[in-house]
């Protein structure tokens, strides 16, 4: 009987242990997969903040002695993931443990890619262009809102064309991440807001995308009523463990949502951003999501209206361009609440950038599931709206 892949829809994702103190069962999980010799991917903030060392000693405690890679910069560089494949090869490693935000766990990703498939990291942008399985990775995020621990993502900076790229495999999928809401009390207020909002576009961009299903719109929606709820309230008390749990457990419904459901023009476009100027990701999809929600309305307000109320919206009585409407204000007031207050042109985006970013943006993967087609002006529209 002949199936129609279309009526379709699959779910990934990786064995998830959440709570508080997750962190410390790094070296006992280790040691489950008979790991010897894991390299663990951190950064240089990561290790400040104490959290690699904890890992560190996690390991050591099963008579497990990793190797510290931290040359990790805030987006990974192409060239950053073929030097720590170069030292997990020299060194004999047999296994990767990432402790940090996306950056370190991209870049985790990229340098299990590399070992196992050889070659360069930029050879496997795109979609199921990776053939041979990584080695065992186990994951540990110390932010709310780049998911890379439970999604079949990895962005990497390729620096030469100056745009980041997106390599999208289940085969990328950590086998396990350990969540630990504790690691997210080290962050600053302001990259607490910009993981959140890109928690919040992860979430919104999932449940519009044209691959999203019921078993990934549950997870977007409890994402986005989690974050419409607590998100507002953490800079007000950055201590609060139950609001950082909340905000991590958001982080996590989006994760699940888009890695099945994949995104849209959002992150297409932040990644043609972030590349170009070296920005923030989750600052560069903050600044974009409320201009390309405004796009890609008409292509689905049923489920834009969800959103909407969602987010605490009351749409009662209210025609679809008003909805529209309330929730780019809403929106823009979220991010803004938060103290994301620029313009892509206080970011230093010049009219002129436009057209380059523009062109990259329509090349990325993301584009794909976005719910309204998109050509380069629709998108050039988008990013001068932005300015």
């Amino acid at each position: 009987m002949a199936v129609s892949v279309e009526n379709l829809r699959k779910f990934v994702a990786p064995e998830i242990i959440f709570g508080n103190g997750a962190r410390f069962l790094a070296g006992e999980y280790c040691k489950k997969f008979y790991i010897q010799s894991p390299m663990i991917v951190t950064d240089p903030g990561v290790i400040a903040a104490g959290w690699a060392e904890q890992v560190r000693q996690s390991l050591l405690d099963q008579g497990i002695d990793p190797l510290i890679y931290d040359k990790v910069s805030a987006n990974p560089r192409a060239e950053e993931v073929m030097q720590g494949a170069r030292v997990y090869e020299d060194s004999g490693c047999d296994a990767i443990v990432a402790v940090g935000g996306g950056s370190p766990m991209d870049c985790a990703k990229g340098i299990g890619i590399v070992t196992a498939n050889h070659g360069s990291i930029l050879d496997y942008e795109g979609v199921d262009r990776i053939a041979s399985p990584l080695p065992p990775m186990v994951f540990l995020p110390t932010t709310a809102g780049t998911s890379a621990d439970v999604s079949q993502f990895a962005i990497i900076n390729n620096t030469r064309e100056k745009v980041k790229i997106a390599i999208i495999s289940k085969i990328v999928i950590p086998d396990i991440a350990l969540i630990d809401p504790e690691t997210t009390v080290t962050m600053s207020p302001y990259l607490t807001a910009c993981t959140g909002m890109d928690a919040l576009a992860h979430a919104v961009e999932a449940f519009v995308s044209t691959a999203s299903s019921k078993m990934t719109d549950v997870h977007a929606l409890e994402a986005m009523r989690l974050l419409s709820q607590f998100l507002p309230t953490i800079t007000k008390a950055p201590n609060d463990t139950a609001l950082r749990e909340n905000i991590m457990l958001a982080s996590m419904e989006a994760g699940l949502a888009f890695s099945n459901a994949v995104l849209g023009a959002v992150h297409a476009m932040a990644h043609s951003l972030g590349g170009f100027l070296d920005l923030p990701h989750g600052e560069c999809n903050a600044l974009l999501l409320e201009h390309v929600i405004n796009f890609n309305f008409e292509a689905a307000p049923e489920k834009f209206a969800v959103i909407a109320n969602t987010l605490g919206v009351d749409t009662r009585g209210m025609t679809s361009p008003m909805i529209k409407r309330a929730l780019f204000e809403k929106v823009r007031r979220m991010r803004m609440n938060l103290g994301i207050s620029k313009s892509l042109g206080q970011v230093n985006v010049k009219s002129p950038d436009i057209p380059h970013l523009s062109e990259k943006a329509i090349n990325d993967a993301c584009l794909l599931t976005n719910p309204r087609s998109a050509g380069k002006k629709d998108i050039q529209t988008i990013y001068e709206d932005a300015l």
